[in-house]
């Protein structure tokens, strides 16, 4: 049950997140997102685990969006907390796929090919549906090719996201002892 709920947050999220900037209402989703995100460290069995996990694909989401920003490919709606970054209400959604990981979408989970595929196929349609929505728009640069990079972003991301789910092989390393 809890995996259908995680679901059921996440899709909440996202269309909050959506819908926010389209209306320039987005504080109050990136508020509402945290606010999840905090149970669901709470809930988790490994919090500080499921955090640095968190904090990875939240990384990884910044540095992605931002760059495909700054190449032309895609102008979001509202800039805060930087004109410089993607807007805070893209990370909230970052944090949201996140929060998928070891619930949700744990089904993935050692199966590489099928992350890569669905990653290359659901990544540039949740983008395209954003847009649609009118969370952001195409940049000056080529719609078909902002699409085909969004594509590439998200097979890249969904097996790297589940390689950093991989157990320790040796703990003490991690606390350098």
């Amino acid at each position: 049950m809890a995996k259908f709920w995680n679901f059921v947050f996440f899709q909440v999220g996202w269309f909050a997140c959506i819908l926010g900037a389209a209306y320039q209402h987005e504080l109050w989703a990136v508020i509402g997102t945290l606010a999840y995100i905090a149970i669901h460290i709470w809930r988790s069995q490994t919090p500080k685990l499921e955090l640095s996990l968190l904090l990875k694909v939240l990384s990884f989401g910044i540095l992605t969006d931002s760059l495909l920003m700054y190449s032309g490919f895609l102008d979001f709606k509202g800039t805060w907390p930087s004109p410089y970054l993607s807007p805070a209400w893209m990370w909230a959604l970052w944090l949201l796929v996140a929060s998928t990981l070891n619930s949700s979408l744990s089904w993935l989970n050692g199966k590489p090919v099928l992350g890569i595929v669905l990653g290359a196929i659901s990544g540039p349609l949740s983008y395209e549906a954003g847009i649609r929505m009118g969370a952001a728009n195409w940049g000056s640069g080529s719609h078909i090719l902002g699409l085909g990079l969004i594509s590439l972003v998200w097979a890249v991301a969904m097996p790297l996201f589940f390689y950093w789910l991989r157990p320790v092989a040796n703990p003490s390393l991690v606390k350098n002892t």
